[in-house]
């Protein structure tokens, strides 16, 4: 009986991260599908500022779940510290429900959302990392469908919310259409809360040493006071974009410094898996540039030059709204995820799974085949408008490309960095991912349409100039990934030598 135990409290445990994931990540993309143009049409941006406003969002987005990451190792519990995130995203997208025009607003919302994810998102892939602890095949398969938890949530909300918005708007309202839209997002969270509340029992056994010691009122006051500071932070570095940029290199410097301490100070036994995480990371931050298009250059290309009819031989199925065609990421991840699963797990029992490494390398080559989809596109593209068809292929290749690389970002921080430094790397990995995030809006803005084009023709050839581009540097970085392969193998079997077996359990061998 013991053996039939242990899968089903694993698999319970882990059903119930997934839950809140997936319905954290339905109001954190239903809000990211929409922001950029919500910024350019209702509060007036021009794309360039819309698209680095968004970028340095991101960036401080991706960049607080390092100090989240040490909160529920250290002080309150990865549990808890969870959970609160998910509280306080809720309240970020409710202060979006509230109709009004007023930037301020709309930054204050986002230094909240900020504040929530720090929390959220390091304790969330920590918890899943503890439930599977110590088996790399099953980690790996593990962080697989989990980020397909993440994509169920998104495709759900990016199909939804710019429906909402367009419902609402079109019969009570353009303002009332937006807010109601991004109150969709809250409704989301109050979901995920109630269900996590259900199931929470599947997870007494999983977390931090500080899960299971009683917490403080001074530390409770502390938390909230330092939050509050974090949110009027995050606020002001969104409205002044001088400051976003210092804040973003000022992080690169601390990552670096971060890995080079860690390094350094690590047993010789840790130190060749934490320089395959570095390495890693640093490939990590290349994709998640690509990654930043979709809210941005591609967004904006959906909105300017993409026939919106989805047409088989010349007869009409269907015609999406704009900001919908980013929901294809997220059917992608969703139809792809299960297949990867089946190929780690097949190769995994003959001992062929490939590394991590080698997988970074497929993605990197997936990604750029996928750019290169727009520019084919275009040479049939009529009125200066591409095929839906086009886009459903190049968001294919580079969903692959995401599965392969990003999936497998945080089940390459459980496999090779310490259990001990779990929490903390995981909040410095996502750092890394915000650096990129504004990165990529930085590259985005490559692509601005001056403000005197409306002509689709016109257009068209500014953004598949900087798709072609993006090509380019992704074969780069597929030619880069792969000739350090071998050093990448040496060290992890490195690693793999100085890393003692998980523990056998008597009821595992009965």
């Amino acid at each position: 009986m013991a053996t039939q135990n242990l899968p089903v409290s694993q698999t319970r445990s882990f059903t119930t991260v997934f839950l809140i994931e997936m319905w954290e990540r339905f109001g954190f993309y239903g809000m990211q599908v929409l922001m950029v143009t919500y910024m350019m049409k209702k509060l007036g941006f021009v794309d360039t500022k819309a698209n680095l406003v968004w970028g340095a969002a991101a960036a401080l987005i991706y960049a607080t779940p390092a100090i989240g990451g040490w909160v529920g190792d250290k002080l309150i519990g990865t549990r808890r510290t969870m959970l609160t995130g998910a509280v306080v995203l809720m309240l970020g997208y409710a202060l979006l429900w509230i109709p009004s025009s007023n930037p301020t607003l709309l930054y204050t919302a986002l230094g909240v959302i900020v504040v929530g994810n720090g929390f959220f998102k390091p304790n969330a892939g920590n918890l899943v990392r503890k439930i599977y602890e110590g088996d790399d095949t099953r980690i790996d398969s593990a962080f697989t469908i989990y980020y397909m938890a993440v994509n169920v949530g998104s495709m759900i909300s990016m199909t939804a919310t710019p429906w909402i918005r367009n419902y609402v708007g079109e019969n009570y309202g353009d303002s009332l259409g937006w807010h109601t839209a991004f109150g969709a997002c809250a409704v989301g969270l109050i979901l995920g809360l109630g269900n996590y509340m259900l199931m929470f029992r599947t997870l007494s056994h999983i977390g931090s040493p500080a899960d299971e010691r009683p917490v403080s009122i001074k530390r409770v006051l502390a938390l909230v006071a330092a939050s509050l500071v974090m949110v009027f932070v995050a606020a002001s570095i969104l409205q002044s974009l001088l400051i976003a940029k210092g804040a973003v290199i000022l992080a690169g410097i601390i990552i670096l410094c971060i890995f080079a301490y860690l390094i350094s100070n690590s047993q010789k036994s840790e130190r060749s898996g934490l320089i395959v995480a570095l390495v890693l990371t640093v490939q990590t931050i290349f994709f998640f540039i690509f990654y930043a298009q979709m809210a941005t250059s591609l967004n904006l290309f959906a909105q300017k030059n993409v026939d919106l009819a989805f047409s088989v031989f010349g007869f009409h199925l269907f015609t999406w709204i704009p900001e919908q065609y980013q929901n294809l990421n997220a059917i992608w991840i969703v139809v792809l995820s299960p297949v990867l699963v089946f190929f780690y797990n097949s190769l995994g029992r003959i001992g062929k799974d490939p590394s991590v490494a080698a997988k970074f390398a497929l993605g990197f080559a997936a990604v750029a085949v996928g750019f290169f989809m727009y520019g084919i596109g275009a040479m049939s593209a009529v009125a200066g408008q591409v095929s839906s068809w086009t886009m459903v292929w190049g968001y294919g290749l580079y969903s692959l490309g995401e599965l392969l690389v990003s999936g497998l970002g945080l089940a390459m921080i459980a496999r090779y960095v310490p259990a001990r430094m779990g929490g903390f790397m995981m909040g410095a990995y996502y750092v890394a991912v915000g650096i990129s995030q504004y990165l990529g809006s930085i590259v985005a803005n490559y692509a601005s349409i001056p403000q005197d084009v409306s002509d689709p023709v016109q257009s068209l050839p500014i953004y598949i100039s900087l798709f072609n581009k993006l090509g380019l540097v992704g074969i780069a970085c597929t030619v880069v990934a792969l000739a350090v392969l071998p050093v990448m193998k040496k060290l992890s079997n490195t690693h793999a030598e100085h890393t003692p077996l998980p523990a056998v359990h008597s009821e595992e061998l009965a």
